[in-house]
């Protein structure tokens, strides 16, 4: 496997974490050009030091996904899906998770969200903030 091959590889496998639940930040080609960059030269070592190809796998994605283990869109669209998924089609949950996005980003500044967040009692929290900001702005603005 070259490196040119794994540069690739990591850059669809990051592309399509950021597609699905960092949609503010696939957008960013230096990121994922950088981040890929990195894993795949994080991969090359790994091998050149004798690891298995899934250890080395392992290690490459742990520099490929850092900081990525907490998705701001993916509790937003859950809150949606779960609480106000009544009010809209299925297929206008996401475009509205998406505005939703920018409208709940000050909530998040209460809050570490960094990769261990998840795990944390502050996660009901923050869904519990999230509910009643989306609450309040459909009460404001109606759904459009």
């Amino acid at each position: 496997m070259t490196t040119q091959k794994d540069l690739s590889y990591f850059k669809i496998r990051l592309q399509e974490l950021l597609n699905a639940s960092f949609p503010e930040r696939a957008w960013d080609k230096h990121f994922i050009e950088q981040r890929s960059q990195v894993a795949a030269l994080t991969y090359e070592a790994a091998f050149k030091a004798g690891n298995s190809i899934s250890h080395c796998d392992e290690i490459a994605a742990i520099v490929l996904f850092e900081g990525l283990q907490f998705s701001r869109f993916d509790i937003i669209f859950k809150v949606i899906c779960q609480e106000f998924d009544t009010l809209m089609a299925d297929e206008a949950l996401r475009p509205f998770a998406l505005q939703m996005l920018q409208v709940c980003e000050p909530i998040f500044e209460a809050y570490d969200t960094s990769d261990d967040f998840a795990s944390t009692t502050d996660l009901n929290y923050l869904y519990t903030e999230l509910t009643g900001t989306i609450a309040i702005w459909i009460n404001e603005n109606g759904l459009q």
